[in-house]
């Protein structure tokens, strides 16, 4: 059976972890707080004290971290995964990155002699936490092949979308429509409560209406009741997965109008202190 490291251990990476481990993988994890390791040490889990050392004869390295400064750092440098891992180890970024970070990663990982697949993913909490992540791929092919042990693990659909880079870009995509779905739904709350509306009677309406989709009926209850606690996804990564998605806009010569709105009303909940809470917060950056 295939030999793993993981890298990152929040709320996907720990999922992640979980499943690996379920199937008997033999796996090693790096967490750059050592505390989050800790529990799947009781499973079975070696725990490394840098990404190098989790990386040491690993056959595949799964990388889950915030963003494209994390990647680089667990990735490049003398404590980096690249700087031990094995000719012929397939590199995995899962993470949420810009695509031009995931090439130049693509380029270091092969002047390491290492393989290398673009796969970050979609779902909530309880979908990593099951296994049944969608996985967005870019890259070979073969190395897709030599993979899927591992990736069929965390998840329930790999979607191979082409060369390295697709993953990224689709995934850039993804977060920038469900950004704008959950900034749209909560201007509408908004409105919808100063009008003097039954909100918990909307409930039924957006549920079943035209204007419903996964990201809005999965955020409603949450914004209902303001909780915005025991987070599934930080709004301040749905900023940070906007801003990646307009900077891939500018370069394609695409001007991201609702984006950009989109964008306006998180950094306003942001800048009032929400930023490390649920994404549903971004209800927030509607009020005055």
């Amino acid at each position: 059976m295939q030999k793993v490291a993981l890298l990152g251990l929040g709320i996907m990476g720990g999922g992640m972890a979980g499943n690996l481990l379920k199937e008997g993988f033999p796996l090693t994890v790096y967490n750059r707080t050592r505390q989050k390791a800790e529990p799947f040490a009781v499973q079975g889990a070696q725990i490394a004290a840098t990404p190098a050392e989790a990386a040491a004869g690993a056959d595949v390295i799964l990388a889950m971290v915030g963003d494209d400064d994390a990647s680089r750092s667990v990735w490049l440098g003398e404590d980096g995964a690249l700087a031990s891992a094995k000719s012929g180890a397939v590199a995995i970024e899962c993470s949420t990155l810009t695509t031009d970070w995931v090439r130049e990663l693509a380029a270091a990982a092969d002047e390491h002699g290492c393989k290398f697949l673009d796969v970050p993913v979609t779902g909530s909490r309880a979908a990593a936490a099951d296994g049944t992540l969608t996985l967005l791929v870019g890259g070979d092919g073969e190395t897709l092949a030599a993979a899927r042990p591992v990736l069929e693990a965390i998840s329930g659909t790999i979607a191979h979308l082409g060369s390295i880079g697709a993953g990224a870009t689709y995934k850039l995509i993804n977060n920038m429509m469900a950004a704008v779905h959950l900034t749209a739904l909560a201007e509408g709350l908004t409105l919808a409560e100063k009008a003097g509306l039954n909100l918990e009677a909307l409930v039924p309406l957006i549920n079943t209406g035209a204007v419903n989709s996964g990201v809005v009926r999965g955020k409603l209850p949450r914004m209902i009741e303001q909780r915005y606690g025991d987070l599934d996804f930080a709004l301040k990564w749905l900023e940070k997965d906007v801003r990646y998605a307009l900077e891939l806009g500018e370069a394609e010569a695409i001007r991201l109008r609702t984006a950009q709105a989109a964008l306006a009303v998180i950094e306003a909940a942001r800048e009032k202190g929400y930023g490390d809470m649920d994404m549903a917060a971004v209800l927030e950056g509607t009020r005055s």
